[in-house]
C-alpha cells in the first residue's frame, strides 16, 4: 500500500448487489454541459459491450449474488444489441436502463415489454431530463433535447413503463421546491400522472468541471468522517461496472486509472481507498446511482 493511501478511508465490498454494464462506453448521441464523463458522439474512449461479453458477465454474476443490474453510457440504445442484452438479463434479475430518451423506437418498446411480462424480473427506464421546459433543459442537453425526451417519455408510458425521470440538480437550493412542482405538472401534461422523479447532485468532474467548477482538495472523505457512517450508503460498497477495458469500482470514476479493480468481478471485489472529489458527492447525497434514493413521487 502506497504511503498516501494509508491515511485514507477504505470501504469494502461487503456483497456485490449491484451490477453495471457500461455497455455503450462513452459514446452518446447528445453532448450535455453537465456530464461527468463527457460523452458525446466523438468520445470513443470506452466501446461498446457485446451481447456475448454481457452473457458471460451474467453467468460471471451468478456466483458473486448480484441482485439488480443497471446499464448507462454514453446512451445505451445506441449500441445495436441493447434489446437482446435486456432480454437476456431479465433471465438473471431486475434491470434499469438508463437512457435521454431521445432514440427509443415502438419495436424495441413492445418487444422489451413483452419480455418483461414473461419474465418473474421488472425492467426499470430511467429517462434523464434537466428541465422542466424547452427554455430550462435544452441550454444543458442540447437544442431540441426537451422536446425529444418527452416524446420518449410518453413512448414508454404507452407501453406500460413508469419510468423514473431524473434530473441533476443545475438550479439554486432555495428554488427546489418550485422546480419539483414544475417538473411535475409537466410530466402530468405528458400523460405521466403519477410521475417518478429523483433529484440527482451534480458531479464536478469532466464537462461539470467546465461549466461551473472542479472539486477543491479540500473536498475529500476524511477517515474521520467514515466513522460511524453507514457505508452501505455508498455505491462502492455493494456495486462495480463492467466496462470494454475490466471491471471498475463505480459507474462515476471510469476516468480514474485507479478505478479499475481487474479484469473479473472476483478480482474487482477488492477494497477501495475514497481519494476524489465525487466520493465525497456520493458520501453527501447517499447511493445517487441507485433507483431509490432521492425519489419524489408525484401523488405526494
Amino acid at each position: 500500500m502506497k504511503a498516501t493511501e494509508e491515511l485514507l478511508p477504505v470501504v469494502e465490498l461487503t456483497h456485490l448487489d449491484h451490477l453495471w454494464f457500461q455497455v455503450s462506453g462513452t459514446l452518446c448521441n447528445l453532448t450535455c454541459h453537465h456530464c461527468f464523463i463527457s460523452c458525446s458522439p466523438k468520445n470513443d474512449s470506452f466501446g461498446y459491450l457485446s451481447l456475448e461479453e454481457v452473457k458471460r458477465r451474467l453467468v460471471e454474476s451468478v456466483a458473486m449474488g448480484v441482485k439488480e443490474y443497471y446499464f448507462t453510457g454514453g446512451e445505451p440504445f445506441l449500441n445495436r444489441e441493447m434489446v437482446a442484452i435486456l432480454v437476456e438479463t431479465l433471465r438473471y434479475g431486475p434491470a434499469t436502463v438508463l437512457t435521454n430518451g431521445t432514440v427509443l423506437k415502438e419495436a424495441w418498446l413492445t418487444e422489451l415489454r413483452k419480455a418483461e411480462q414473461a419474465s418473474l424480473y421488472s425492467l426499470e427506464f430511467r429517462v434523464s431530463i434537466d428541465g422542466f421546459s424547452p427554455k430550462t433543459n435544452d441550454p444543458i442537453r442540447g437544442e431540441g433535447t426537451f422536446k425529444r425526451a418527452v416524446e420518449g417519455l410518453k413512448k414508454l408510458v404507452e407501453h406500460g413503463f413508469l419510468p423514473i425521470i431524473t434530473a441533476t440538480r443545475t438550479w439554486a437550493d432555495a428554488e427546489e421546491q418550485q422546480v419539483v412542482g414544475k417538473f411535475v405538472d409537466m410530466l402530468g401534461q405528458a400523460g405521466y400522472e403519477r410521475p417518478r422523479l429523483k433529484i440527482l447532485p451534480p458531479l464536478q468532474m469532466g464537462a461539470e468541471s467546465e461549466r461551473t467548477q472542479a472539486y477543491r482538495e479540500s473536498e475529500r472523505v476524511t477517515r474521520r468522517m467514515m466513522k460511524g457512517f453507514d457505508a452501505s450508503q455508498l455505491v462502492c460498497e455493494h456495486s462495480r461496472v463492467v466496462t470494454d477495458r475490466g471491471v471498475y469500482v463505480c459507474p462515476i470514476l471510469l476516468e480514474s486509472p485507479d478505478a479499475n479493480l481487474g479484469s473479473s468481478l472476483a478480482e474487482a471485489s477488492q477494497p477501495y481507498h475514497l481519494k476524489h472529489g465525487a466520493c465525497y458527492t456520493c458520501f453527501q447525497y447517499g447511493a445517487i446511482c441507485s433507483n431509490a434514493s432521492s425519489a419524489v413521487r408525484g401523488d405526494k
